[in-house]
């Protein structure tokens, strides 16, 4: 580069340079390239480093047997990760399950005969079930029928009343309890700061062994309070935190930030698939929605890791159906085209949803955080608890997991099911296989479970929005699509009913006949649970194999499609932003998103400081004492700083980070004698002449890049905008060719 004009590079020159461009094979100096806290990492220089380190080992290779299985380690390293976060995260998600089951059913009695058990488990052990009564079984007695002998009247129903609320709360106040004392990063869901760190930002602790452990007993505590919260979006943040611990036992990773990344990337798809025993959806969850840099060697991988994590979740068996999913379901009837518009009136309805649910949710988290109520996140956990408890307890709906709530709301209603759902009045001479019961009458069943549900809906409608964001583990896609299955299944009884009672109307009379088995309620719930919960996260492809991966049903995608596209199209025309991106805003955290650049403005608008400001610090090559330097890092705090020839020419040598450059001193006054304050810092390859009596100069070459990113002044921002995005900048140096100044975009 000279001051007649600029010299650019291609990527592979940049990533290159001239020889080797960051010159770190030796580590001159302990923690050099290394990132503080709450700062972003340079991707290229990661990118080079990894190049360099690849280089050597493979030219090492060669020279004996050892080196050569000891390249071979390490190329196979990447899928050993993969294997230790698939069994690990699968493990932990199987052993979850099953507590968060016994726990929940704890909070209304407890098995005699074995006092692990959950409900159900309870009875299917026990000889005396019958098929009618299938939940009701000697062993299992609620907590009056224990303490008072008494399972029926207003005094047992007070009692088991009272003590599922006091064990809520003792749940909700120790999951609180232990997050604050031990692990503040353990709130949450944590995909919002997953996506934060997978973009190169650094949160230290937020992937440690602490909050990993606390997460797990935490989330545990938290769903199995009631709450109106989920378990799935938290695991993405327990199976990260696996892969973060087994990334630090090897230096591939643990060295290289951004090949960590890549292993998150994969945890994060892992996390997915045992959250929902969707392996496909899982990796296709990482790219779509959390990964920033997902090249192709990330996709293979995060699939193995999925994988992995879907087969011990398998062994595992937690919901003893011998299925990787609790809400699996097998309809019999095919879909017909006139139903699309009641599918897509429910994506309307989720994309409405996923609008209100955002801006009431951040609105209340703003306020949560500028108001006194943030002081006091323990009282806001204990008071959210006590009234979901009080409202849920009631109505059968909600008292229950919202989980079970899910799957009884989209199974279909055969010959054996006893739910209230299923309260039709049948055809005494109805001589049809069990498979194929045609469309009845709804019973007064079916009227009661639809005033329930509607309740329902409006209850986890509004404590939703309270409870997402609060100190504790809170997952938001059991509780989004909870809303979405309540209102399909309204919508798909009344459609249901109108089919029967109308079947000559035109628009059911060319698919519908008398007797016929024409409208299935519970593909409804299917369909209104994606519409929901696209609507808040705006996901689309993942969704929509989400949805058939968690429900087995391969057939429905088309009605699955129409609703998912139709709520991200009702939801953007509200705002862009998904549930995700919203809650990285309001924390402030650096993200750059994929949305198109709208302002014409060019860098020299943008750069800093700007020409109302002080000049740029800089740094000059060969004539800045240790004493300069010092001042210079003391009285600003900028990430770096630009090394120029001299303060008269400012023509760019190159840029030196801040972080390196402290490093650098503080190791040389420690180790290396004759430096002092007033040593001259040279960056050149020779020492520059000195006075024989100036103390020792101190060299700092090495750290040193020669080859920083450049883009003139008069280059478009949405250009500048689109190189930050696709090369993962952490600086960009802009330059002015006559006369050549170095200037700074952050």
């Amino acid at each position: 580069m000279d001051g007649d004009g600029i010299s650019s590079a291609t990527p592979t020159e940049e990533m290159n340079g001239s020889g080797n461009l960051m010159d770190f094979l030796d580590e001159p100096f302990p923690d050099v390239g290394t990132y503080e806290d709450f700062h972003t990492i340079d991707w290229l220089r990661e990118k080079s480093r990894d190049t360099d380190r690849h280089r050597k080992i493979t030219s090492k290779s060669k020279e004996s047997i050892w080196e050569f299985i000891k390249s071979l380690l390490d190329a196979w390293s990447g899928w050993v990760v993969m294997l230790l976060i698939g069994l690990l995260s699968g493990t932990l998600a199987g052993v979850i399950d099953l507590a968060v089951d016994w726990m929940t059913d704890l909070k209304e009695g407890i098995c005699l005969s074995a006092l692990w058990y959950s409900h159900e488990q309870c009875c299917w052990t026990s000889n005396e079930t019958t098929f009618d009564d299938r939940d009701k079984c000697p062993e299992w007695l609620k907590w009056a029928e224990l303490m008072t002998g008494h399972s029926e009247g207003a005094g047992a129903y007070l009692l088991n009343y009272f003590l599922y609320i006091l064990w809520a709360l003792f749940f909700s106040f120790l999951a609180v309890s232990l997050v604050r004392v031990f692990a503040p990063y353990a709130c949450g869901s944590g995909i919002p700061e997953i996506k934060t760190i997978l973009s190169g930002f650094i949160i230290r602790g937020y992937l440690g062994k602490w909050t990993l452990l606390i997460k797990t007993v935490t989330l545990v505590l938290a769903v199995s309070s009631g709450l109106s919260l989920g378990k799935e979006g938290p695991l993405v943040h327990v199976a990260c935190c696996c892969g973060n611990l087994f990334c630090s036992l090897f230096s591939k990773y643990s060295k290289n930030e951004g090949k960590r990344r890549e292993v998150l990337s994969a945890a994060a798809a892992a996390g997915v698939s045992v959250a929902f025993g969707a392996p496909i959806g899982g990796v296709l969850f990482s790219l779509e929605e959390v990964s920033y840099y997902f090249p192709l060697k990330t996709l293979w991988r995060s699939f193995f890791a999925a994988l992995v994590a879907a087969f011990t979740l398998r062994s595992i068996n937690p919901f003893g159906n011998n299925r990787l999913v609790l809400f699996y379901v097998e309809y019999h009837t095919p879909w017909y085209m006139a139903e699309l518009v009641p599918f897509i009136l429910l994506g309307v309805f989720g994309g409405l949803w996923g609008t209100l649910f955002i801006r009431a949710n951040i609105a209340w988290c703003r306020r949560r955080k500028t108001t006194q109520l943030g002081k006091y996140p323990v009282l806001e956990v204990i008071v959210v608890t006590g009234i979901t408890a009080i409202l849920a307890y009631p109505n059968p709906y909600t008292r229950r997991s919202t989980s079970e709530l899910i799957s009884e709301l989209f199974n279909d209603c055969g010959a054996l099911e006893s739910s209230q759902l299923c309260d039709y009045y049948n055809n005494p001479n109805m001589t049809r296989p069990v498979d194929d019961i045609p469309d009845r009458p709804a019973g007064p069943g079916v009227y009661t479970a639809l005033w329930q549900l509607a309740l329902a809906l409006i209850f986890k409608i509004v404590i939703t929005i309270f409870t997402f964001g609060m100190k504790i583990p809170s997952g938001l896609f059991i509780p989004s699509m909870a809303v979405g299955a309540i209102a399909g299944r309204i919508v798909g009884i009344a459609v249901e009913q109108m089919a029967y009672h109308h079947h000559d109307w035109i628009i059911f009379k060319n698919w519908c006949r008398p007797g016929a088995d024409c409208v299935t309620p519970g593909l409804y719930a299917m369909v209104g649970a994606a519409a929901c919960l696209g609507g808040v996260t705006r996901m689309t492809v993942s969704l929509v194999v989400i949805m058939f991966e968690l429900t087995g049903g391969l057939e429905y995608i088309v009605p699955l499609m129409a609703a998912a596209v139709t709520s991200k199209w009702v939801a953007d025309a509200f705002g862009k932003e998904g549930i995700y991106e919203a809650h990285i805003q309001l924390n402030g955290y650096p993200y750059l998103d994929q949305d198109e650049f709208t302002h014409r403005t060019l860098a020299t608008d943008v750069m800093r400081p700007r020409r109302s400001e002080p000049p740029l610090a800089v740094l000059t090559q060969d004539s800045t004492t240790v004493e300069d330097v010092e001042t210079l890092i003391k009285d600003t705090d900028y990430n770096g700083f630009p090394v120029v020839v001299s303060r008269e020419s400012e023509r760019l040598i190159g840029f030196v980070q801040r972080r390196d450059l402290t490093l650098a001193i503080k190791n040389a006054r420690q180790k290396q004698d004759g430096v002092v304050s007033n040593s001259v810092v040279y960056f050149t390859e020779d020492a520059p002449q000195l006075a024989p009596n100036n103390p020792q100069p101190l060299k700092l070459r090495r750290i040193l890049n020669l080859s920083p990113f450049t883009v003139t002044d008069h280059t478009p921002m949405e250009t500048v905008v689109d190189i930050f995005r696709k090369l993962g900048l952490r600086q960009c140096l802009v330059t002015r060719p006559l006369p050549l100044h170095s200037l700074l975009i952050h």
